[in-house]
Formats: C-alpha cells, sequence, structure tokens
C-alpha cells in the first residue's frame, strides 16, 4: 500500500515536470516566434507592372503580417488571391527577418480596346487574351486599325486571319525584346505598322527586314529625346541605308 502511494506520487511528480518542461518550451518558443520572427526587410522580384509597395501591401494585408513566420506558413496554404495581369506569387523567407516575394506576371505583349465590353483586351507573346481591365496599362502598346470586335478570356485574338495575327505578334515581339515598346501601334489599310511614341512617329513600312529595323529604331530612339516629328524606316534596306526624319514644328 505504502509502496504503490510513493509509486502514484513519483508518477505524479514526473507527470508535474513533464508538464512544466512542456511549457517552459512553449514559452521559449512563443518568444523566439514573437521577437525573432519579425518582418524587417520585404525583398520583391519580378514586378513590372506594379510597385514592390503595391506587391507588399497586397501580401502583408492583415494584422499579423508583422510576424514573417506566420506569413510564410499563411503563403504555404492558401493563394495570395487573384491580382489583375499576375499569374502567380510565391512567398518565402530568406531569413527570419526578410520576407521574399517573387512575382509572376503575365506576359503582356498589346491590348485592344473592345467597345462592347468598354475594357482593354491584353494580350500575351501567343495572342491569348489574358486580361480584361479598364485599366490602362503603362507600357503596353494600344492596338488600332486592325478589327477585333470581340474577345473570350483565355483564348487567341479573333482577328481576320492568322497572317494578321502573326505579323502583330512578330512585331510586338521583337519590339518588347529591345525595350521598345510604344504607346501605339497603328495598321493601315496595307497592315503597315506606324508606332507612336509621345511626339515621335515612327513609319515601320512593309515587315521586310523587321528584326534589322527595330535594331535600328533602339539605336535612334534616344536621339530624339524632347523632338517632334516622322522617322521613316519605311524607305530603309540592308542596300538603302539612308533613315530619314521629319522634324515638325510644336
Amino acid at each position: 500500500m505504502i509502496r504503490e502511494q510513493r509509486r502514484r506520487k513519483r508518477r505524479r511528480k514526473i507527470g508535474l515536470l513533464v508538464f512544466l518542461v512542456l511549457l517552459l518550451l512553449i514559452a521559449i518558443g512563443a518568444f523566439v516566434v514573437i521577437n525573432v520572427f519579425t518582418v524587417e526587410h520585404v525583398v520583391v522580384e519580378g514586378n513590372e507592372l506594379y510597385s514592390s509597395e503595391q506587391i507588399q501591401r497586397m501580401v502583408l494585408d492583415d494584422e499579423y503580417s508583422w510576424n514573417s513566420l506566420y506569413v510564410d506558413l499563411k503563403y504555404r496554404f492558401m493563394d495570395v488571391g487573384d491580382v489583375p495581369f499576375v499569374d502567380t506569387m510565391e512567398v518565402s523567407l530568406d531569413d527570419p527577418h526578410t520576407v521574399h516575394i517573387s512575382v509572376y506576371e503575365k506576359g503582356i505583349l498589346g491590348s485592344f480596346y473592345i467597345d462592347t465590353l468598354g475594357q482593354y483586351a491584353y494580350f500575351d507573346k501567343d495572342g491569348f487574351v489574358v486580361e480584361t481591365s479598364s485599366d490602362v496599362i503603362e507600357g503596353v502598346p494600344k492596338i488600332t486599325g486592325i478589327t477585333c470586335d470581340t474577345v473570350v478570356l483565355y483564348e487567341k485574338l479573333p482577328l481576320e486571319s492568322d497572317k494578321i495575327l502573326s505579323r502583330l505578334l512578330s512585331l510586338t515581339q521583337m519590339l518588347k525584346k529591345y525595350d521598345l515598346s510604344p504607346d501605339e501601334i497603328h495598321y493601315d489599310s496595307t497592315l503597315r505598322p506606324t508606332l507612336t511614341y509621345g511626339t515621335i512617329e515612327v513609319v515601320m513600312g512593309s515587315e521586310d527586314y523587321l528584326a534589322q529595323k527595330v535594331v535600328r529604331l533602339s539605336a535612334i530612339l534616344p536621339q530624339l529625346s524632347g523632338l517632334s516629328g516622322t522617322l521613316h524606316l519605311d524607305t530603309w534596306t540592308p542596300d538603302t541605308t539612308d533613315i530619314v526624319f521629319d522634324r515638325s514644328d510644336s
């Protein structure tokens, strides 16, 4: 009987000791979580259409987002949410004080204004409509002169022919490659484009020698800063290399 009572007391002491150790570990863990995992720096990469501050506000969007461990665990089990022009965002920790946000934006090359929607239809490098919005995105050229009356999200642009789409994509991809996206790309009745950069118009002519014309445009355009007029690349060929700029008084 006495031995049994001693065993019970010993078990109670061991149980109490285990409880106190667990409580201590929980307290230490809570201290570490609260005082060590604090957001002091946010690194944002891959963003072009949104500023780093805008992305930060989208991710750190509730009262507990001061805690980096909470942020990390939160986005392991849920997405940031639907953000226009963004495919996805990945959130991770570089260290207990640094949240790293990788932004994967939709590769937008241009837009059509769709009268029936009252919105712009933004398309990617393959000609698929990736977003419709009333927002005008800076650095994305507006396409005019080509008929596009209606669109379906995530389907190809319903242009009059594959040839027209192919020409449009070739030009916009090349301009994107050289960071030369204009304000507007206007096609005339013969499908020859004119690019608008503020007060500068660039007449591209036929699609012949497109890559070479764009390379020359990348070298010439910075020299025209502050001027108004028309740059003629339509007459350029490898044999006739003169390029004319008709300056206009403004």
